[in-house]
């Protein structure tokens, strides 16, 4: 019989008596439980319903002995049920048996057993948080043996070339919004292709300020994949690369003249230049006026110079990583502030950068912009963050630009 939902909740339903349906439910996950079990202590509210359930005189016991049996005589021959199990999942939702879980426990295990080659993502599935987030991702077996299906097939693809996330997930699983944010088979690719053990980046939004979208366009920019590939190109002066790709070319021609260049997400991944800057140092800035007051008054004289305009985008990030990978020595300075603070903690930790004149000898309290927010530590100058918050003013780059003229000039090609 189908269960009569509207008697069963007037009988067992409800708030009040949920504390006694979660111990009833609870037999059924385990292995071999007892034929007979007692219920207790009861309230009031729980004794009177299962009296009136189980035909049981009334009582002041705070217990009550009885058999599932007993329980599924009653609801069955009140046409209520067919049995406790029923009456239980029609009242709060299916019942997992202990049967069901080893069950599911196998379906796992065979799911994992025949995963892909990948060697990635066999790392990943090897670790319980690797394994976690499949089984969240997934939800049930069968699902996460599709999913780790097209994982492999656009790990496969990767590291990419500048090829756009939509063409990508086309040219992989047939779907140009399957690696889109937010979806599950983005989520797992990202992670197998960073590592295991990588951890995760949401410690990097909180720690830097960038928001999903940006932290999202990096990790596939690491990945030689380009998201929203034209959006926020990274502007820099006096760059020296080889003039064998379309980049290098402009690169070198803007160096020739003194002129800044703004280098897109996409030409970097497309066809990134051979960089010359071994061992040499790499001046980076926060603020976009430093490199138009450079290119003014030094132009092909300056030393290379890049700039983060605030937080690094993707862009940004491509552009320092592929600097650093190169042996450029990079030196950061930013506006003495808190977001400057949090932006030079994340450069220099991220490329293996070092200070530009930027620690508390170099700070100098003006008066003027007051500092704001949450103090920040300087991870490269202990005595940085004390200072500022001692004399509680902001120094920005441009209050400070001749000096940094002289060290731009100082360090340009002989």
């Amino acid at each position: 019989m189908s269960p009569d939902t509207q008697r069963l909740h007037r009988l067992l339903g409800g708030s009040e008596l949920a504390a006694l349906r979660k111990r009833l439910r609870a037999r059924f996950r385990r292995a071999a439980p007892a034929p007979s079990f007692t219920l207790g202590p009861l309230s009031l509210s729980e004794r009177r319903a299962l009296e009136g359930l189980l035909g049981r005189p009334a009582s002041q016991a705070a217990s009550l002995r009885t058999t599932q049996e007993e329980f599924d005589r009653a609801l069955s021959r009140a046409g209520l049920a067919n049995n406790l199990r029923d009456a239980l999942e029609a009242l709060d939702g299916p019942l997992e048996t202990h049967a069901d879980r080893v069950r599911r426990e196998q379906d796992w295990a065979t799911v994992i057993d025949n995963a892909p080659t990948d060697s990635r993502l066999r790392e990943l599935l090897r670790t319980p948080a690797g394994l976690g987030l499949l089984k969240r991702l997934a939800g049930a077996p069968r699902t996460a043996a599709t999913l780790l299906a097209a994982a492999a097939q656009v790990l496969a693809r990767l590291p990419a070339a500048g090829t756009p996330l939509a063409e990508l997930a086309a040219a992989t699983v047939h779907d140009a919004h399957a690696l889109d944010p937010g979806r599950g088979l983005a989520a797992l690719v990202l992670r197998a292709a960073e590592g295991a053990r990588t951890k995760s980046s949401s410690a990097e939004t909180s720690a830097t300020g960038t928001d999903e979208d940006e932290r999202t366009r990096s990790r596939w920019a690491r990945q030689g994949v380009a998201v929203n590939e034209l959006a926020a190109p990274v502007l820099c002066l006096n760059l020296v690369a080889d003039a064998d790709t379309v980049c290098g070319r402009l690169l070198c021609i803007a160096r020739a003249a003194g002129e800044p260049l703004h280098l897109s997400l996409r030409s970097l991944l497309r066809a990134p230049p051979r960089w010359l800057l071994s061992e040499r140092v790499v001046f980076v800035c926060e603020n976009p006026a430093v490199v138009a007051i450079a290119a003014q008054r030094l132009g092909s004289d300056c030393a290379p110079l890049v700039c983060t305009s605030g937080m690094p985008a993707a862009a940004q990030r491509t552009l320092l990583g592929q600097l650093a990978a190169c042996g450029a020595v990079i030196r950061y300075h930013g506006d003495f502030d808190w977001p400057g603070l949090r932006i030079g903690n994340f450069v220099m930790r991220s490329f293996g950068g070092g200070p530009w004149r930027f620690g508390a000898q170099d700070y100098m309290a003006h008066p003027g912009r007051a500092l704001e927010g949450p103090a920040v530590v300087a991870q490269w100058d202990a005595q940085l963050e004390p200072a500022m918050r001692s004399a509680g003013f902001a120094l920005d780059e441009e209050a400070v630009i001749d000096t940094l003229m002289k060290d731009l000039a100082m360090h340009a090609d002989p």
